[in-house]
């Protein structure tokens, strides 16, 4: 399993979330053979007993999706064994994923966002304009929080409006700003050079806490609730990764071509940016109204 993790990790590139994923499910299958079957090593084991690992965590009603991701993982682990000569023969190959259904993202509505952002007044102080760069980026470029957090000062180009952003895979792509985002972020940044200089961690990465450190997860999950519950009251409408899917949907409303979109978000392939695809209920009555002859 180490040799398994560390190729993952050096030439997969996997993300430090999905690495730490796949350790919990790789345990948990792990200790399921060992007190079902007595089976101390994975690499032993046949299609019927993974199936039945399958069956047991269906049967605990667990999220389609965490049962999809837990045989993705083990897809992995095998092929891997396969690959090393470590095993003959891929038990995965007689393993089905159970179906999922088809689940539109959340977004939040242009006018209610657009409002909010155009209107809130963030305080002149570090703290508050951090949060309205969190906000304003996470929206502005759709980018994940992952690589909201990744993001160094030497990633941003303010005179050619970019900014640089590293995807799961180390994969590098360039963003492009809108004119507010360029604002937003040249006031942030020479406010943070005041308070901090070029000392210490604030050098590292872009967005930083209140004492200079490199900003977290909770924090900006923190942030965007904060501000989000202002405008839905609906909690799968407040968290960080909803901004990616007004990001997506707002473009496609408005007529943005699906490749584009494809190349802004970083996905590695079209059928992950169709699901964007969806339209909003609005939209869906304008087209109505416009096409249909008895509208």
């Amino acid at each position: 399993m180490d040799l398994f993790f560390t190729y993952l990790r050096s030439e997969r590139r996997y993300s430090p979330n999905t690495l730490l994923s796949y350790q919990t499910d790789l345990r948990q299958f792990s200790e399921y053979l060992r007190a079902t079957y007595e089976l101390a090593e994975p690499a032993q084991a046949d299609h019927t007993l993974i199936r039945s690992w399958v069956v047991t965590l269906m049967q605990q009603d667990l999220d389609p999706r965490t049962v999809n991701r837990k045989i993705a993982c083990l897809r992995s682990y095998y092929k891997f064994l396969l690959t090393t000569g470590v095993i003959g023969r891929n038990p995965m190959l007689r393993i089905k994923a159970p179906k999922m259904a088809k689940k539109l993202p959340d977004f939040v509505p242009e006018e209610s966002l657009n409002g909010l952002l155009n209107s809130f007044a963030f305080e002149d102080t570090l703290a508050g304009r951090r949060d309205q760069l969190i906000l304003e980026l996470l929206y502005g470029t759709g980018i994940r929080l992952s690589e909201l957090l990744g993001i160094r000062p030497d990633d941003v180009s303010l005179a050619a409006r970019t900014v640089r952003v590293t995807g799961k895979g180390n994969k590098q792509r360039i963003v492009p700003l809108n004119p507010t985002l360029v604002a937003v972020l040249s006031g942030y940044i020479a406010l943070r050079q005041r308070e901090f200089g070029a000392q210490g961690n604030a050098q590292s990465v872009l967005l930083v806490t209140d004492k200079g450190e490199p900003l977290y997860e909770k924090l900006v999950y923190r942030t965007v609730k904060h501000y989000l519950s202002q405008i839905t009251t609906a909690s799968s409408q407040q968290h960080p990764h909803v901004l990616r899917h007004s990001f997506a949907t707002h473009l496609l409303n408005k007529g943005a071509d699906l490749n584009a979109i494809k190349e802004l978000l970083g996905h590695a392939n079209l059928a992950a940016t169709q699901v964007y695809t969806h339209l909003s209920i609005d939209k869906l009555k304008s087209v109505f109204e416009q096409a249909h002859p008895k509208a």
